[in-house]
């Protein structure tokens, strides 16, 4: 589960991958009672705006992903907020499900400090995943089904066209948004 802004753009970029075999947008970091949009929104109820991102080892590693939700997906030097966006549901952080894939995103932050990748520090949380609840069905594939609302065009297109160019290798073919 990663968090890191609103969810729209992040399952966008997601879904793009070769390997990922699903993307679902949702919550996580808080209590099932309060995982509904109009709670969130608030934040006050501990969720994040985040995705489930299912995908196959074989074809796409944890660490690939690491390299596209650090370097493209977002910045995580953000803290509580992502472009326009403000709240703590919109901050930077990987629930994890195993100890390899906390000792991994620790790694992969501590790296992104030590080589000065981004003029300030990493603020990304981890914790572990203790619930992930799917956001309300008009939020899924928001930006595959809405590709010219004025937010989708300004937040998140520009963060397909970067994963386009940083990393061609990983994109399917035809992605949505992206063409191919």
């Amino acid at each position: 589960m990663l968090a890191g802004g609103c969810f729209w753009g992040m399952q966008a970029v997601f879904e793009s991958l070769k390997g990922v075999t699903g993307v679902v947008a949702g919550y996580a970091g808080g209590a099932a009672a309060t995982a509904h949009y109009d709670m969130v929104s608030t934040g006050t109820t501990g969720h994040a705006e985040s995705v489930e991102v299912t995908f196959d080892p074989g074809k796409i590693s944890f660490r690939r992903l690491l390299d596209v939700y650090f370097l493209v997906a977002h910045d995580p030097t953000q803290l509580d907020r992502q472009g326009p966006d403000e709240g703590s549901q919109y901050r930077s952080e990987i629930f994890y499900t195993t100890a390899a894939q906390r000792n991994a995103a620790l790694a992969y932050i501590a790296a992104l400090d030590r080589r000065r990748v981004y003029p300030g520090r990493v603020v990304t949380q981890l914790a572990p995943l203790r619930g992930f609840y799917a956001a309300e069905s008009y939020h899924q594939d928001f930006a595959r089904n809405n590709p010219d609302n004025p937010y989708i065009v300004v937040n998140d297109l520009p963060k397909l066209r970067k994963l386009a160019q940083e990393f061609p290798q990983l994109v399917k073919p035809n992605a949505p948004l992206i063409g191919g």
